[in-house]
């Protein structure tokens, strides 16, 4: 028996109709180690590990899963679990109209003689959520908790289940830095209780500081697996270079714009919470977009980035929004969607599975959505035009799936937001913005999506990108302006932006003082 590999995976091959998702993939894992897994979208890290927790079950690929010593023949995510393999998907299952400890023993429930027995479910979920680091009472909703401390009750949950293999997949592609930090904490706490971790992340910063060994998956097979702390010392260029197969020897395109005249005037923008009216999230703000110019929108989380794009995009959000809105220096309203795209404005939301997309229909349904009126007549839809459209856009836009006709749902994290940009830019406005526009995809995809947002400057469009990665904003932005408490507190040209001057200005509070 092999004691110091908790977990060996041999010859995996996954196949889906006409794709190899998985081909002959090895993965070891050693007890007791955190191990990152990297890859671009749709490189199969994600299939890995649902044919390691039974979500593809036995039967489904070819070769072994070697667990403690022992070929496992998952059926189902519950065998796994019994073996103590628990996974966090990227995408949280929680309930959010049950409490923390309804979520945590959900399926799993603490009984006496068939009924629930209530104090037994809320003390064992006391203890757990302490475990945790998360202080909220176990009868609290969900739905009344940030995505951290989400995050936060599905290690719990995973945690009630007696886990020894923890896997999580993008655990801070939506967390705020604070959060991130404490959950890696908490991956270093669990490690030092025994329990081992595979974490899967785009966020290679985080990959150097928490893993031990670190996996790179490419295509569907394995490249090679590295000892993060061994004699030669592994780098995000080094690891970068395995995902991709090539140097990226700058994680930005250069680029050189042509700014014409102002097409976007923000002036004394207010917008009060659509609940807690007598709050506000944007507190007169003023900003200006021209024409082939990309501008950043930098700020904490809460600082109201999110809020001041929605409620400027037709007023889908707030409540009590008073300010003035100027598009090639006129003054219009924009008092919902329709009338914002018809301003030529156009917001490419930050959660794009949940708000941009329709995951359960296709490529082509997707693109034309925001403009169909320029492929129907009389009210019925030109298909064969659609089809034409969204096939110009697959080419040019490089999304890779086999047809337009293949579900969005099916697609990487990247070629969904490729998707997204195609919609909008399909609808021709003279002003996006784009809202964490590369959130939770991979170093060669963001190269990508930065190539287009360039070449949309480039057509002459204005372009305002919200962004949390603060180098994101420093490599591709001609201007930034900084955001705090829903005020805008400063405005830096790019030759003169730093992370340091941004993170001052993020961080004034309403006298203008650094907190």
């Amino acid at each position: 028996m092999d004691t110091e590999h908790i977990l060996e995976m041999r010859g995996i091959t996954k196949k889906f109709p006409g794709v190899v998702a998985l081909a002959d993939v090895t993965l070891a894992v050693r007890r007791g180690e955190i191990h990152a897994i990297c890859g671009e979208n749709g490189a199969g890290k994600s299939t890995l590990m649902k044919v390691l927790s039974g979500i593809y079950p036995h039967g489904s690929y070819e070769g072994d899963i070697v667990l403690d010593g022992d070929v496992q023949e998952f059926r189902g995510v519950r065998d796994s679990e019994r073996r103590g393999v628990v996974i966090i998907h990227q995408e949280l299952a929680l309930s959010p109209f049950l409490s923390i400890a309804e979520n945590i023993f959900l399926g799993n429930e603490r009984t006496h003689r068939g009924v629930i027995d209530w104090n037994r479910t809320n003390a064992e979920a006391a203890r757990l959520l302490a475990r945790v680091g998360l202080d909220e009472r176990p009868d609290t909703k969900v739905i009344d908790i940030g995505v951290g401390k989400q995050q936060l009750v599905e290690i719990a949950k995973a945690l009630s289940k007696d886990v020894s293999l923890l896997i999580l997949d993008e655990p801070t592609a939506a967390l705020n830095d604070e959060d991130s930090a404490h959950l890696l904490t908490l991956i270093r706490d669990l490690k030092a209780e025994g329990i081992t971790s595979i974490i899967i992340s785009h966020k290679l910063n985080e990959i150097e500081a928490i893993a031990d060994t670190t996996t790179i998956i490419r295509d569907g097979r394995t490249i090679e697996s590295m000892a993060m702390n061994g004699d030669e010392p592994v780098t995000e260029e080094r690891i970068i270079r395995g995902m991709v197969g090539r140097p990226l020897d700058n994680r930005f395109p250069d680029h050189v714009g042509t700014i014409g005249d102002e097409v976007l005037r923000i002036e004394d923008w207010t917008v009060h919470h659509p609940v807690d009216h007598a709050r506000k999230v944007v507190d007169g703000a003023s900003l200006t977009v021209h024409r082939g110019e990309i501008v950043g929108l930098a700020g904490l989380m809460g600082a109201g980035r999110t809020e001041l794009a929605m409620s400027v995009f037709g007023r889908s959000y707030g409540a009590n929004i008073s300010g003035r809105l100027y598009k090639d220096g006129k003054e219009i309203h924009a008092s919902n969607v329709q009338q914002a795209i018809a301003h030529g404005i156009a917001y490419a939301t930050e959660d794009r599975k949940r708000y941009g997309l329709n995951l359960i229909d296709t490529i082509e349904r997707n693109v034309s959505a925001s403009a169909l009126g320029k492929l129907s007549r009389l009210g019925v839809v030109d298909r064969r035009g659609e089809g034409r459209v969204a096939e110009q856009y697959r080419r040019e836009m490089n999304i890779k799936a086999p047809s337009v006709a293949s579900l969005v749902g099916k697609l990487s994290g990247g070629n969904q937001q490729k998707v997204v940009l195609s919609k909008w830019i399909y609808a021709d406005p003279d002003v996006l913005i784009l809202d964490e526009p590369t959130r939770g995809i991979d170093v060669g995809a963001k190269y990508e999506i930065y190539t287009i947002i360039n070449r949309l400057a480039d057509a002459g469009k204005g372009v305002l990108v919200i962004s949390s990665e603060l180098p994101e904003l420093l490599g591709i932005c001609d201007r930034i302006y900084a955001l705090s408490q829903g005020r805008v507190t400063g405005e830096v040209p790019r030759a003169e932006a730093t992370q340091e001057r941004l993170m001052q200005y993020m961080t004034m509070d309403k006298d203008g003082i650094a907190r």
